[in-house]
């Protein structure tokens, strides 16, 4: 039997004024698979995972979470059902050591404050989940570190620990590798290419490399429409692609 979709957006639809933004946009995101989305600016994209994580309202079409029509809710109670996002631009506390970051996002899971128990075992019940996250994308060294004084290019890891704090069925990654180095890019690559299976993802990228190296599913937009779909390799060779944005040097 067939498994179903974790993720499915029917007849998405989203406009400002006279522009359209996503237009009708349908697509499925199975249990464990990586589904890349990609387009050159301008084509809908971080429109679309606004209106997938609640942040920004369609105007018609619905979003099913699990089964759920959670077209509705609020980014919150998206969150709290497992779908958990990192953003274009960095969104993390600077002033805060890296665990801290993760902390603050174990909590929130939680919906507690903690302030019925004591301070060593409210640390505790934070601060190893937190620690366990950062483990998991190769930060654990650089935990008590302020977040500030991170790289770039970890400080996008982190948002990835942050996100994996939310105990994710679905992660949401809006360009994660913008304006971080190569070498830096292939180490995330490497970090997400180790959740392939434990929870499904989309990924929002204009790195190819990173597209074509992790994506099981590809789904392309252009002026708000997908205009293919399928695996990389097929994507990849369809001329509507390559003439809009992978051109003759694509991967």
């Amino acid at each position: 039997m067939m498994a179903e979709a974790l993720l499915r957006i029917e007849a998405l639809r989203k406009s400002f004024g006279r522009l359209v933004v996503t237009d009708d946009v349908t697509l499925e995101v199975m249990p464990g698979e990586l589904h890349a989305v990609i387009g050159p600016n301008g084509a809908g994209k971080t429109t679309l995972i606004n209106q997938i994580c609640g942040l920004l309202a369609a105007d018609q079409g619905r979003v099913l979470f699990a089964g759920e029509d959670i077209t509705a809710l609020p980014p919150e109670q998206r969150a709290l059902r497992g779908l958990a996002r990192s953003f274009q631009v960095t969104s993390i506390l600077p002033g805060f050591a890296a665990v801290e970051n993760v902390a603050l996002a174990v909590q929130a899971r939680s919906g507690s404050s903690f302030r019925f128990r004591g301070r060593a075992a409210a640390e505790r019940a934070l601060n190893e989940p937190a620690l366990a996250a950062l483990a998991t994308i190769g930060l654990a060294e650089r935990a008590q570190v302020p977040a500030g004084q991170l790289s770039h290019g970890e400080k996008r890891t982190l948002e990835l620990a942050i996100a994996l704090a939310m105990a994710p069925k679905l992660l949401l990654l809006d360009e994660p590798m913008a304006g971080i180095s190569r070498e830096e890019a292939d180490r995330l690559i490497a970090v997400l290419r180790g959740f392939k299976g434990r929870f499904a993802m989309i990924l929002v990228e204009h790195d190819m490399t990173a597209v074509f190296a992790l994506a099981d599913r590809v789904s392309a937009l252009l002026y708000g429409r997908v205009v293919a779909a399928g695996t990389p390799q097929v994507v990849r060779a369809d001329p509507q692609v390559r003439a809009a944005y992978l051109g003759e040097g694509a991967p």
